[in-house]
């Protein structure tokens, strides 16, 4: 398989309280960029892998710089095309303890929601190409957004590229008249790598669990889930979850489930004691998971150790992205979890 990456989503503008300070007392914002699939090309480019980001960007000043930064982290930028008229916002507040963090999207109007079929050459974005990746957070922006990647998807599937999704349902993204029960399933038809918990087996994809309410979910009853979303959508071939255990807003316990078909495996779980920013966690995973997949196909427990170990470092850093490199999370995969400084 070529071991080329193609990400396609929308790209933001973060303006972040500092430290934990609420919207109500801050004057000044700290400004990243970040997005769900930017994010994943960002954690490959660290890793070695050749990625490339589609978008639609604004032709000014903010734009241009958006591309400059993702060059300097080694994504291919080459595809990304510009118009429209502003890119979108989103603002976040950091919870802490008791408080959970906050987001406030301003993205209507942006020049990614305006994109239109025909826009991007994907036969040309494709060559050389060996995996797309797409998130639910597209085809939640407009339906002009929803057009250009079922285009996408046609052709991958066309060029027998493998595609991956998180279905990151978005609540305050699909609007009336855009039904995440309608679009979601005829998109993951043509998806073969899922990310993905019970909920949205059963409110986004259509698959009940019929599980009895007492029972508690496990990786047992993930499998079960995993089965059924299988035999609903014949292209699938691995599924995977996260558990999150919340203790406060800035310690979660971490842990990582695999359906790869045959069995269920599940990673090493992780105690985050002090988490710096949980925004991007399952990008990272997600980028984790397509470099096993790329790397060592056949060892499925490696794949999601590796890719739960990538996740769990991206909540040590400020920002979207997992600013880590390969070499840091081989060394937490074999128990360096010290924290001491590396002389």
């Amino acid at each position: 398989m070529n071991k080329r990456v193609i990400t396609f989503g929308e790209i933001m503008l973060r303006l972040a309280t500092p430290g934990y300070q609420r919207f109500s007392q801050t004057d000044i914002f700290d400004a990243t960029f970040g997005g769900g699939e930017v994010n994943v090309s960002v954690s490959l480019a660290n890793f070695g892998i050749s990625t490339a980001y589609v978008t639609r960007l604004p032709d000014n000043d903010i734009g241009k710089s958006c591309k400059e930064i993702l060059n300097k982290f080694g994504v291919d930028t080459g595809h990304i095309i510009l118009g429209g008229d502003r890119m979108g916002i989103y603002y976040l507040e950091t919870g802490a303890v008791a408080r959970g963090s906050k987001v406030v999207y301003d993205r209507a109007n942006s020049a990614f929601s305006s994109l239109k079929k025909g826009m991007i050459d994907w036969d040309e974005v494709f060559k050389d190409a060996g995996w797309f990746h797409w998130t639910g957070i597209t085809p939640a922006i407009s339906p002009g957004a929803t057009e250009v990647l079922e285009e996408a998807l046609v052709k991958a599937n066309e060029m027998g590229i493998t595609v991956s999704c998180d279905v990151n349902y978005r609540s305050k993204l699909w609007k009336e008249g855009n039904k995440v029960e309608e679009v979601m399933p005829r998109l993951i038809a043509k998806t073969n790598v899922l990310i993905g918990n019970e909920f949205d087996a059963e409110k986004v994809l259509g698959v009940p669990i019929n599980l009895p309410p007492e029972v508690e979910y496990s990786k047992f009853t993930f499998g079960f889930v995993a089965k059924q979303l299988m035999q609903k959508y014949p292209k699938l071939e691995k599924v995977i979850t996260t558990r999150r255990g919340t203790i406060s807003a800035n310690y979660n316990t971490w842990v990582g489930i695999m359906f790869d078909g045959k069995q269920v495996i599940e990673s090493s779980t992780y105690q985050m004691t002090h988490i710096v920013d949980r925004v991007g966690g399952g990008d990272a995973l997600m980028a984790g998971l397509i470099y096993g997949f790329l790397t060592y196909p056949d060892n499925s427990q490696k794949i999601i150790d590796f890719a739960v170990a990538a996740s769990f470092l991206k909540h040590t850093i400020s920002g979207d992205v997992n600013n880590v490199s390969l070499e840091e999370v081989e060394q937490l995969m074999k128990g360096n979890i010290g924290g001491e400084i590396d002389r």
